[in-house]
């Protein structure tokens, strides 16, 4: 058995369509949607990826707000901008690249941008409402594989499902969404016992811990639907926290590294910009863009 391939890529595309059309839709109300990206210092990672998602941002007929702050910036002159930005009407969605330079409290940081800003979903109180189940702005990455999941195997209810890595940015949020669906979760990490033995009990595996090729073919129940959401740069290009072309043998899908999780990630982020947006002027949420 080939496991099929989950192309996020085409994924993102289509989503990616989808927000350009209701983005239209609420220019003709007058409303045009605005995300305002932060960046403090000059890490070439997030310089790239800070680019790509001010193009992706006007490609979809929002407006992009990019602040680029030097590495000596102090964290009084961020939480500044972060006020300012914060009593902005036409900024929807306030996003701050991380890593922050040394000497930062992130957590302060973060917790400074109003919620309902808070495009990135990792406000305490966004985190809080979700685990409670209430409204909140999402974290991208784990938004974009429960679309990805919901899509390929409609209904998770009752599915058993295993998240390795218990990450504020992917692996908690992960898991609260996936129970939010009704799936049966265990989280499992660095200290779980016989953690091959667990995997092989998921019919959703979900790994993103960061470590390539990580999780073993022979990990895998047969069938099961596998998200990849490590990205590791080796000598051999970029792969992920699964070791592919064992995983592809055994399971029923899977999401390749590159081209699965991580183009849905920025194409949350317009989403959750979107739906931010249409929140601030008391309109529903935008249909498919939330759990």
């Amino acid at each position: 058995m080939t496991a099929q391939t989950l192309d996020g890529k085409a994924f993102a595309a289509r989503l990616r369509a989808r927000i350009a059309t209701q983005v239209a839709d609420l220019a003709g109300q007058g409303i045009v949607p605005g995300l305002a990206v932060v960046l403090v210092g000059e890490d070439p990672a997030s310089q790239v990826y800070v680019r790509s998602k001010g193009r992706m941002t006007r490609e979809v007929g929002m407006t992009s707000f990019e602040h680029r702050l030097p590495a000596s910036t102090d964290q009084d002159t961020l939480m500044a901008l972060i006020a300012k930005l914060n009593a902005d009407p036409a900024v929807n969605g306030i996003l701050i690249q991380l890593p922050l330079p040394k000497g930062m409290d992130e957590a302060a940081v973060i917790n400074a941008i109003l919620p309902e800003k808070d495009v990135d979903g990792f406000h305490i109180l966004n985190v809080g409402r979700l685990a409670t189940g209430q409204k909140a702005m999402v974290p991208c990455t784990p938004l974009g594989c429960l679309m990805l999941l919901r899509d390929h195997l409609g209904s998770l209810a009752g599915r058993n499902a295993v998240v390795i890595g218990r990450s504020n940015i992917v692996g908690k949020p992960m898991a609260q969404l996936l129970l939010r669906d009704s799936a049966t979760v265990t989280v499992a990490h660095s200290r779980t016992t016989d953690l091959a033995a667990l995997c092989r009990q998921a019919d959703i595996l979900v790994a993103a811990v960061g470590r390539p090729h990580f999780v073993q073919g022979d990990w895998i129940k047969p069938g099961a639907t596998v998200i990849d959401v490590g990205i590791n740069r080796t000598d051999d290009g970029l792969v992920g926290d699964v070791d592919f072309a064992a995983a592809v043998q055994v399971a029923g899908a899977i999401t390749p590294v590159p081209g699965g999780v991580g183009p849905m990630t920025i194409a949350c982020l317009l989403a959750n910009t979107l739906t931010a947006t249409a929140r601030s002027h008391g309109l529903p949420d935008p249909e498919g863009l939330t759990p």
